[in-house]
């Protein structure tokens, strides 16, 4: 029966790859933080960190396939159960505050969804600030989400298929509206191009030192997350030798192609200094903003009235808005037990105390769960009553997922070598020549070591401590936590 099952072709592994990486959001956001200037970073992060990553993940994945715990059962059989332990909690605290993240600006998409614009930074209740206001509303977000997760229901998540329907249809929509708009204004840009220093430099203040510029690599970096997930697929294929490097070639070059196609595009109707500088305009509802002016500059080009034009954005941010929830709620159903539970079913269960290893009669670590929630609220707290206006509120979360989810690939990357040297065997070898593979995988931490730390410079140089502490917080606690965790139960159990 094994032999019959359905084998994962190169067109389904595209496919996989591409709705596991790309997202509109990245090119917003690139756009927003350096216009043009983001161009060169992607390309630079697709071909020096995607590309061998994703070659690296397919060879755990291939050695390890029948492993429960994913990234830990990696790492432990590399590098040891210790390091597997806090890299892969630095990797849970990725999500953590990708929930922290997501529970915020979720509002953002239901205010774009319900009013047509982002309409937060106006909202106020009982004398809190906007921004307090929306961290209220995400504390109540996680607590009901992982209420309902809590009691199993997996049908939930299936929001998240149709989200990538309907991903597929936005950005269909970006690609013909900025295509009629670049024809109807015969070949001219809304943000134009004044020299190849514009590839280069940014028009945004905060991008204007070498350390700025450099810590964007973290952005590109995050741009490509995902890949982890990719690796435990090359069982199911046909020919994993061939096919998945095919597959991840071709890929590569799509994702790579259409960010840098995209963030371009985006200057077809933004122009930077008169939409994205615009006070109000963060990195929580820049997507709006984008599909917005696209609408409205789209109407304005073919000669339809203001109330049309401004119709016309209104009904395209509305959609985008939709497509965002069904995205955000599927994949918070799912990222809320599924990260955890393969951790905690990966690791030895001596480490853990019995109560968090517990499944109830939904087959869920209830108890971890609402461990989970517990933190993720008291962030959210933390960061919105911490006295940030919107603008640096947003920048601050999305620092915090970048260095996150960036962190624990220094762990993944470091491991490979000692998983080289192991030779267990595996169906799938991209790797032959162990110089050439320790090299890459240096350049590949440098890179990475570079991103993070600039990133978390950069702040402070700039004085802007609440930014830098909070960039920096989550991987440090967390792995501070998981290092004195580990001692602590280790120990306790005379585990060696």
């Amino acid at each position: 029966m094994e032999e019959n099952k359905k084998k994962i072709t190169t067109f389904g592994l595209v496919m996989m790859i591409i709705t596991a990486i790309f997202g509109f959001g990245n090119v917003s956001n690139a756009y927003a933080q350096m216009g043009y200037g983001s161009i060169i970073w992607y390309i630079l992060a697709g071909v020096c960190f995607f590309f061998p990553c994703g070659l690296m993940m397919a060879e755990y994945g291939s050695a390890f396939k029948d492993a429960k715990g994913g990234i830990y059962s990696w790492l432990a059989e590399s590098i040891g159960e210790r390091a597997a332990f806090i890299g892969t909690f630095i990797w849970l605290a990725s999500w953590i505050v990708w929930m922290v993240s997501t529970a915020s600006r979720i509002w953002i998409t239901f205010s774009a969804l319900i009013f047509g614009k982002d309409t937060t930074q106006h909202w106020s209740m009982l004398g809190l600030s906007s921004t307090e206001v929306i961290g209220i509303l995400g504390i109540l977000f996680i607590l009901i989400s992982t209420f309902f997760t809590t009691q199993g229901m997996d049908s939930i998540s299936k929001v998240g298929s149709l989200g990538g329907i309907f991903t597929v249809v936005t950005n269909i929509i970006f690609l013909i509206a900025s295509l009629i708009i670049i024809f109807a204004n015969h070949g001219q840009l809304a943000q134009p191009i004044h020299g190849m220093k514009d590839f280069i430099t940014s028009p945004n203040p905060q991008f204007q030192t070498p350390i700025a510029i450099i810590s964007f690599v973290v952005y590109a970096i995050f741009a490509y997350g995902g890949m982890e997930s990719l690796g435990s697929v090359t069982d199911s294929m046909d020919k994993p030798e061939k096919t998945f490097p095919r597959g991840l070639i071709i890929a590569s070059l799509f994702t790579i192609g259409a960010y840098v196609i995209m963030i371009f595009m985006i200057g077809f109707s933004v122009n930077y200094n008169s939409v994205v500088a615009k006070h109000g305009v963060n990195l929580g509802n820049i997507t709006y903003i984008v599909f917005n002016q696209l609408g409205v500059y789209l109407g304005h080009l073919l000669g339809w009235s203001a109330a049309a034009s401004h119709t016309t954005g209104m009904l395209i941010t509305r959609f985008v808005a939709l497509t965002q929830v069904l995205g955000f709620l599927g994949a918070m159903f799912i990222l809320l037990y599924s990260p955890i539970k393969s951790f905690i079913l990966g690791s030895d269960k001596r480490l853990w105390p019995e109560k968090l290893t517990r499944l109830n009669k939904h087959n869920m670590p209830a108890n971890a769960m609402w461990l989970q929630a517990i933190i993720v609220c008291v962030i959210i707290f933390l960061v919105a009553f911490g006295g940030s206006a919107a603008q640096r509120f947003y920048l601050i979360l999305t620092d915090m997922a970048n260095v996150s989810t960036s962190f624990p690939y220094l762990f993944l990357v470091g491991a490979f070598p000692f998983f080289k040297k192991k030779k267990i065997e595996h169906s799938f070898v991209a790797f032959k020549n162990p110089f050439w593979t320790n090299l890459l995988v240096i350049i590949i931490e440098i890179i990475l070591s570079a991103g993070i730390i600039f990133t978390c410079v950069q702040p402070i140089l700039d004085g802007d401590f609440e930014t830098a502490f909070w960039t920096i917080a989550g991987p440090v606690f967390f792995g501070l936590v998981a290092f004195i965790f580990y001692q602590v139960s280790s120990k306790k159990h005379k585990m060696k």
